[in-house]
């Protein structure tokens, strides 16, 4: 490799990290990560309709989580080795804590969010998916020495709660509430918090994107063998719009997590993590405009508004160290 081309690469990778440190940059980069974590919810159940997923088909619902992750697992090891320039490869001994991993964060928490959302509607999917980082400020004062609950953090998990209470109140404040569907959403959350505090472990020995390639083809790789066996003929139809969908499913996936761990490399958890509380926000909105029959209520509106409150309030720190990645995924 000749000077020039050396020269050329800094320059490039100059300009990268440029995009990748810049206030504004950042912040819309962290916008566009919530965004489109945000679009799985209307897109995931217009897919069930456009797929023909009966809603307690189970077997066709893991399947179809499955092929998503294992396209986003494909399209981050390209990015890894054709981007970053990344070797994709890990130690044997790091398989049973990556399996695990993909266990947790893909294989359980998308069984039941998938079966969740598919029995609820996806604003109220959109808005109980959050618990997921309420759980995870709880578990981290067991786990983190230096992130113990405080008065601020209790003021942002009493709020973010009581917005995830008042999306099961109904119209009329009356308990609207299933295992089959809440019920399965804020397990799934549950589990992802799990996974999050494995995961910022991990991430100290494992490059983010190499431990999220691995844990999407592992735990998706599960998802399809555990739904094959009962998966019916014809369970799935696809037309060119479900292919179009699943597509985007996976590249959404793919795409934000990328970009997500991209700017926490150059940046603290506790100033870009703030920003998710646009995924609720987005996937309640979206899941309004792209799903029919579904409309943004007052006490949607007023759960939607608690719970972007407490994850503005959990999520804002001062200081926060690099290696304490927040995780949460759709």
């Amino acid at each position: 490799m000749n000077t020039d081309s050396i020269t050329r690469g800094k320059e490039r990778g100059l300009g990268i990290r440029y995009y990748l440190t810049s206030k504004y940059w950042v912040i819309a980069i962290a916008l566009f990560c919530a965004v489109l974590w945000g679009s799985a919810f209307p897109v995931l159940k217009v897919s069930y309709v456009e797929l023909g997923i009966a809603t307690n088909d189970q077997s066709a619902i893991i399947i179809l989580a499955g092929m998503r992750f294992f396209l986003a697992a494909i399209l981050i090891f390209m990015i890894i080795v054709a981007g970053i320039r990344q070797s994709p490869k890990v130690r044997g001994k790091m398989l049973p804590q990556l399996f695990l991993l993909g266990l947790l964060q893909i294989s359980l928490q998308y069984f039941f969010f998938y079966n969740g959302l598919a029995h609820t509607s996806g604003m109220k999917g959109a808005i109980l998916s959050s618990a997921s980082t309420f759980f995870v400020v709880v578990f981290a004062h067991f786990v983190y020495i230096n992130d113990r609950l405080n008065w601020r953090k209790l003021l942002g998990l009493i709020a973010g709660f009581a917005g995830i209470v008042m999306i099961n109140a109904g119209a009329r404040f009356t308990l609207d509430f299933s295992w089959r569907g809440e019920g399965f959403m804020i397990l799934s959350g549950l589990v992802s918090a799990i996974g999050t505090i494995l995961a910022k472990r991990l991430s100290k020995e494992i490059h983010p994107f190499v431990m999220t390639g691995w844990q999407m083809l592992l735990g998706s790789l599960l998802l399809i063998a555990t739904g094959l066996p009962g998966l019916k003929p014809q369970a799935m139809v696809f037309t060119n719009r479900a292919f179009l969908l699943l597509i985007y499913s996976a590249f959404l996936s793919a795409t934000a997590f990328s970009l997500w761990y991209a700017i926490l490399k150059y940046n603290k958890a506790g100033e870009i993590s703030i920003y998710k509380f646009m995924t609720p926000v987005s996937g309640a909105m979206l899941s309004a405009v792209f799903i029919p029959g579904e409309s943004l209520t007052l006490n949607m509106f007023i759960a939607l508004a608690l719970v972007a409150l407490g994850l503005i309030i959990v999520n804002y720190q001062k200081r926060l160290p690099k290696e304490l990645l927040q995780k949460e995924g759709h």
